[in-house]
């Protein structure tokens, strides 16, 4: 753990909100870990404050929602002889930005690459891209992490699938009501759906379990809208966005638009990344990895999409990015080239401008914010 001794001064947080950026990124052995910067509306500033933790391969984050506690995968396909990464759990000191580890568990499957919680706080959902499954963690009330509730292996609940297919699950993404879980898997091209016992901590499928989409779309992540109506996935292979109507009894999905994220006339090759929606569910925001891009989309009325811009991500391989609390700004995380670029963000048309301000951070993967104190 290293602690940080920087701290604000007093004068300097007087009539304003700062928050704590944590950037996770891939360390390949090389040392690193989970990065801060402090951030605020006002300027805007961001600056670089250092190390709050090191590990290896924190590729994706959370936060609690109490904010103050952080959760975070170790992307690596063995641990201690076993076929599994880590999931490992910290606690924020909301005035200095440094992380306390607490502890830190067996993600049950290789190659963890995404992790969230359910809306109460009490359940960890963890992803393994390689091991094809997820797995719910009880979160204890100290912020530490117990036991599995639930693990779910697609590869064994998919044996007529086509030669060669593995499953891939890419990330759980929970409901606005924590009733259910939906399980974007990029290798069987499938949206899962399960419902969420949130007071157990465990997972079973919903009525209707799975939508399938196309051969060759790749569905990465997911998206739910603020009214809880629609749900939009971020499709990695075929670079687009399904829209999808969201049954909120029986947790089905209908898809019912497609759109591509590609900037006009773009020929090159990309893979698409991450997808987010403002608070107002007025704009999607999508990255491309090789056009190396952020697409701007407005939801329009009924939940379907059209396309306003295509803007530099300001780096190369922009593989996250998040829109800050108070939706006038964003950060993208461009992997490759070592950069987190600041952009303002007009919340009525929802178009982007670079600031001018970005850090430099080695392979940025993740970016969440924490309010600090």
């Amino acid at each position: 753990m290293n602690r940080q001794s920087w701290q604000p001064k007093a004068s300097a947080l007087q009539n304003r909100t700062d928050y704590f950026v944590f950037i996770g990124t891939y360390t390949g052995g090389a040392g690193g870990g989970i990065h801060v910067c402090r951030f605020s509306a006002q300027g805007p500033e961001l600056d670089l404050v250092g190390l709050a933790a090191e590990a290896i391969n924190p590729s994706f984050l959370c936060v609690h929602p109490s904010g103050r506690f952080l959760y975070a995968v170790s992307e690596v396909s063995r641990h201690m002889g076993q076929p599994a990464g880590l999931v490992m759990a910290y606690a924020i000191d909301l005035k200095a930005g440094a992380l306390a580890f607490l502890n830190q568990v067996l993600s049950r499957g290789a190659g963890p690459c995404h992790i969230s919680t359910d809306r109460t706080g009490r359940t960890a959902l963890v992803s393994n891209y390689a091991g094809g499954s997820v797995a719910s963690i009880r979160i204890l009330e100290d912020g530490s992490l117990g036991s599995s509730m639930s693990v779910l292996r697609f590869s064994d609940l998919c044996r007529n699938g086509q030669p060669g297919q593995k499953s891939h699950a890419h990330g759980a993404f929970v409901s606005g009501d924590n009733r259910f879980v939906v399980v974007p898997d990029l290798g069987l091209n499938r949206l899962w759906v399960y419902r969420l016992e949130s007071s157990k901590g465990t997972l079973e499928p919903a009525e209707i379990s799975k939508s399938d989409l196309e051969p060759g779309a790749g569905p990465r992540h997911f998206a739910f809208h603020p009214t809880g109506h629609y749900g939009y996935a971020i499709c990695e292979t075929d670079s687009t966005v399904r829209a999808f109507h969201f049954d909120r009894v029986r947790g089905s999905l209908r898809q019912f638009d497609s759109v591509s994220i590609l900037p006009p006339g773009y020929l090159g090759s990309n893979i698409a990344a991450e997808i987010q929606i403002d608070r107002g569910g007025r704009y999607l925001y999508a990255t491309n990895r090789g056009a190396d891009s952020i697409a701007v989309l407005a939801i329009r009325e009924e939940g379907r999409l059209e396309l306003v811009e295509n803007v530099g991500s300001g780096g190369k391989t922009p593989r996250h990015f998040s829109i800050d609390p108070t939706d006038s700004y964003l950060l993208a995380a461009n992997q490759d080239s070592g950069n987190v670029v600041l952009f303002s963000r007009d919340r009525a048309g929802g178009r982007l401008e670079e600031t001018g301000r970005r850090v430099a951070v080695n392979k940025p993967a993740c970016i969440v914010f924490v309010r600090a104190e």
